[in-house]
């Protein structure tokens, strides 16, 4: 009889120590043709897979799947599910039920279990689809399970999206006891990684502010979740700052803005291609930001073209503004390559550097010689392309914003400027608004770009920054380039 488990690679020592002949599925020599097929099949998969077969649900696994069950294996192997996996039978017990019934797949996209696989019931994501396994008759004999583990992407975009939203809700609180409360209700609303969170705000000094929380029963305190708390006590310490900045006089607030507007310098001039920028910012409240745009030729007869946003309306933000901004344009001229490349060159300096900030920023690069701009987006407003064919906004997978230190893939785009195209880029203060979404702000941009193909790139700044310039809590930059047609 040839050896079905051959293909168990490091796990072969642990089949043919199973009893199988004392088990639901009997000696291996009375396996079904099905079963031995299904067995060959997922020992060979480098992707995770299991068998769960007859009545019973047996398990037979392949060496990708032991990650995923951790101490759960190796006596998992040959026992029935239900035994392996009582704690959470309830949640994929009907699934397989449904499969074994011959109701068809099953699908389960970043599915929470609580799965007890290291000493606790742990807090697990996983995508997975259960298909049936029919033997020659056509009789269902087995189930399928072919599965990937998704918890660390799922608490990764959980983590993220609450330090988004305690940076948005402390940046522009005016008092100690707002800081608290906005805060707290931020991070409140993230319940599975901190429960029974606390502030303390016992001084003046930023750093006098506490953060006490519990620990979830259902994550591991390893390194990870507690960078993730020194985070958010980070964002904390960084947010009262900012609050006790913003108690300083008006006349430094002005300063700011002035050092705001020399860090904007005037765009590179390049021949058949105009350039134009605007900044305005914020009418009431603090009067500096972290908005700005950039203009600068490359080696290789490149005009380089940057917004950008970093989170937050004070001194902090137009430092980090100013550190981000010269890193880039360092960035991009030493390292002469594709934008995605210097925007993750960037995300790097910017964590080995400890620029300790969010930003928002789209980069895009013009070959003068060939009209070819090739841009990439990090978490930015898109860009709108005008043409000949209208407005439309130059849409693309959305990708991380800089300085979240998570593992990011960028990428790159390519469009082509025709005669008289022209490009508009800005940050959202242009189109969002309290009393409406962001969607509802694009198309009115798009719309007051309609017909506008002859505005040069001058007249076409004016336009914008008329009809949009009633944002009285965000800045605006816009930056347009238009190919002489």
């Amino acid at each position: 009889m040839i050896d079905p488990f051959a293909a168990a690679g490091p796990l072969r020592a642990q089949y043919l120590g199973v009893d199988w002949a004392a088990g639901p599925l009997g000696p291996v020599s009375s396996w079904s043709p099905a079963l031995l097929g299904a067995a060959d099949l997922i020992l060979h998969s480098r992707n995770p897979a299991t068998l769960l077969w007859g009545p019973q649900f047996v398990m037979l696994y392949n060496a990708a799947y032991v990650p995923m069950i951790g101490d759960k294996h190796p006596a998992a192997l040959g026992a029935p599910a239900r035994l392996v996996f009582g704690e959470i039978w309830a949640d994929i017990g009907p699934m397989l039920e449904s499969v074994r019934a011959g109701r068809g797949s099953t699908w389960a996209e970043d599915m929470r279990l609580l799965m007890t696989r290291h000493g606790y019931p742990e807090e697990t994501y996983f995508t997975f689809s259960y298909s049936p396994v029919r033997g020659p008759d056509g009789v269902i004999e087995g189930v399928l399970d072919i599965a990937s583990e998704t918890t660390g992407q799922v608490v990764d975009r959980r983590r993220l999206a609450l330090l988004a939203r305690l940076t948005d809700e402390i940046a522009d609180v005016k008092t100690g006891d707002e800081f608290v409360e906005r805060a707290l209700a931020a991070l409140r609303s993230d319940p599975a990684d901190l429960p029974d969170v606390r502030i303390t705000d016992t001084g003046p000094d930023p750093d006098d502010v506490q953060l006490v929380t519990g620990l979830s029963p259902h994550l591991r305190d390893d390194e990870e979740y507690r960078g993730f708390r020194r985070l958010v006590t980070a964002a904390l310490v960084h947010g009262r700052a900012r609050l006790a900045e913003r108690r300083l006089a008006a006349t430094e607030r002005q300063m700011a803005e002035a050092l705001q507007r020399s860090l904007l310098s005037r765009p590179a001039s390049v021949e058949h291609l105009q350039v134009a920028v605007r900044y305005r910012p914020v009418a009431v409240g603090a009067q500096v930001g972290g908005d700005w745009y950039d203009a600068f030729r490359l080696p290789g007869d490149i005009l380089a073209v940057v917004v950008g946003d970093v989170t937050g309306h004070d001194r902090d933000a137009a430092a980090a503004m100013s550190q981000i901004r010269n890193l880039l344009r360092g960035i991009a001229y030493a390292l002469p390559q594709a934008p995605d490349r210097i925007l993750a060159a960037l995300d790097d300096a910017m964590a080995g550097l400890s620029v300790d900030t969010l930003a928002t920023v789209v980069l895009a690069c013009v070959d003068l010689s060939t009209h070819l701009m090739t841009w990439s987006n990090a978490g930015h407003m898109p860009p709108v392309l005008l043409d000949a064919a209208g407005p439309r906004l130059l849409q693309a997978r959305s990708e991380m914003l800089l300085g979240s230190r998570l593992p990011v893939q960028r990428s790159s785009h390519e469009t082509y400027l025709e005669p008289g195209a022209t490009v508009v880029f800005y940050t959202d203060g242009l189109v969002e608004r309290r009393d409406r979404g962001i969607d509802a702000g694009l198309d009115l941009l798009l719309e007051a770009l309609l017909g506008r193909q002859d505005l040069t790139a001058e007249q076409l700044c004016d336009l914008l920054s008329e009809r949009f310039g009633d944002n009285t809590e965000d800045d605006i930059v816009l930056a347009v380039i238009r190919r002489a047609g």
